[in-house]
């Protein structure tokens, strides 16, 4: 299978290219992305199939219904990273919360939030590519505070691979910086930047398209990737536990195959639920995708008007600051596959150029077919935190936004799955003050209180974050952060 470019094609680069290209090269002609020529179907008979399937063996079919041209024995080594997994034998837990709700712990990695479920296998992936072609990569991380330390976790001490992770250096809560700043492999280099998410995507995404930078990295022999979501190879495998929970319910019997579902998602860079789209796409029975937002809620509003506005610029640093983010790439693949590519490229010129695009009628009732959507400010967020943990079951704040989307968006008849995209440990001084109270408190403290109250352990790779030597610890100004990674190189 091959990959075109959500912006159309500016006869510089090839009209489609390979997937091991489109993980390579992530960004497409006009600054656009790279998306499948054509989804495979996945029907009924590839569900009924991958029943008792294991979490493996459904990712490696629908692999292999891509048609990658990835190596089969590079492919079963990638998903073989999953037996690092809490339960190798069951790596996304979905737990009933309360009738017809249930809920996907997707943080049971080695980072403990839901990216480690693409970027331990695509990291193999990449540097296996790169091995193979004897070529040297740079990667790009822009991160709001787990694609970070799932990055550097999968990349480090990996062989023709080096790595730069940007995060707002007071946008992540401290166990997210830690996991960063504590890393110490040689290949592997972390910068705080004074401003926010959005400002080390941008930095990301015109490193990506800068002919000048490039040039200078091929003085060096070293080539350009990046391991944020506009890579398509985090995006395949995001698709595979959309699939693997919905057969989950099928093996509760709390569904039947060809029964429609919710999926909803608490929603940042929009990554997680483009997954869950492209398996609607493909064929998986889904009622609708609830995008759940925090008080940035700028995906809400498109999704209730068609208009997406970040004229104001006005970012809010809410309790749940992995969403923390004005703008979402992964959009673009959704106006791709709903407007085509002509329409995507002036819908995203309007973005780029006046911070602002409006959907048609007609368009927005296209997207209004798939997408429901609403946003939970952070008290109603600490709520139902509080509200979940007395009926048995502790969750973290992003968590807790889809709660709010399924009492006011769902109908109750028909199941949800929640994604718990991190474990409690991540934010445990929001946890901690919902629960008993406690009020700016270290996050070594609420740690200690949640595990008290709550009755559960603190994860051995949690709990000895404290004890770490920082390595990194550079915090710069935004336009510096070329001349930084350079110094680095």
């Amino acid at each position: 299978m091959n990959f075109k470019e959500t912006r159309g094609c500016d006869e510089n680069k090839p009209k489609s290219v390979s997937f091991s290209e489109a993980i390579l090269s992530p960004i497409a002609s006009f600054g656009g992305l790279y998306v499948p020529e054509k989804l495979p179907g996945l029907g009924e008979e590839f569900l009924n199939k991958h029943l008792n399937s294991s979490y493996k063996e459904l990712a490696s079919d629908m692999l292999s219904r891509f048609e990658i041209d990835i190596e089969q024995s590079v492919i079963e080594e990638a998903l073989n990273l999953y037996d690092k997994f809490d339960d190798a034998s069951n790596p996304v837990p979905v737990v009933k919360v309360k009738e017809n709700l249930y809920v996907s712990e997707l943080y049971h990695g080695p980072t403990r939030a839901f990216k480690d479920m693409a970027l331990q296998p695509f990291g193999k992936i990449l540097s296996s590519v790169a091995q193979k072609r004897e070529e040297n990569y740079l990667i790009l991380a822009a991160t709001s505070g787990d694609t970070g330390p799932a990055a550097l976790e999968t990349f480090k001490n990996q062989k023709n691979i080096q790595v730069v992770c940007m995060y707002p250096a007071n946008g992540t809560s401290d166990v997210q910086r830690l996991q960063m700043v504590t890393e110490d492999a040689d290949n592997l280099k972390v910068i705080g930047i004074k401003g926010n998410f959005d400002d080390a995507q941008s930095a990301l995404k015109n490193l990506l398209a800068s002919d000048s930078f490039k040039a200078t990295l091929e003085t060096k022999n070293i080539s350009l990737s990046a391991a944020n979501s506009v890579n398509f190879g985090r995006i395949i495998f995001q698709i595979v536990y959309h699939i693997h929970n919905y057969l989950e319910l099928v093996r509760q019997g709390a569904i039947e195959i060809g029964e429609k579902v919710y999926l909803n998602v608490p929603s940042g860079n929009f990554g997680n639920v483009l997954g869950g789209f492209y398996a609607q796409e493909m064929g998986l029975p889904v009622e609708k995708l609830v995008i759940s937002s925090n008080e940035n809620n700028i995906l809400t509003r498109l999704i209730q008007t068609g208009i997406y506005d970040i004229r104001d610029g006005d970012l809010k640093l809410t309790t749940s600051p992995a969403m923390d983010i004005l703008k979402s790439s992964n959009v673009e693949r959704v106006l791709y596959s709903l407007y085509g590519a002509d329409r995507t490229r002036e819908l995203m010129q309007d973005l780029d150029k006046n911070n602002i695009y409006t959907l048609t009628e007609d368009e927005l009732k296209k997207l209004q077919e798939v997408f429901i959507a609403d946003y939970c400010s952070d008290d109603e967020g600490k709520d139902y935190i509080k509200s979940a943990f007395k009926d048995g079951y502790l969750m973290d704040p992003h968590t807790a936004t889809c709660f709010k989307t399924y009492e006011t968006k769902t109908n109750p008849n028909i199941k949800s799955i929640i994604y718990s995209t991190a474990e409690w440990t991540k934010f445990s001084p929001v946890i901690a003050n919902a629960l008993t109270g406690e009020v700016d408190a270290k996050d070594s403290v609420a740690l200690d209180a949640i595990s008290k109250e709550a009755k559960v352990e603190i994860p051995a790779m949690i709990k000895d974050l404290f004890d770490k030597k920082v390595i990194h610890d550079s915090v710069i100004e935004k336009d510096t952060i070329e001349k930084e990674i350079l110094k680095f190189l």
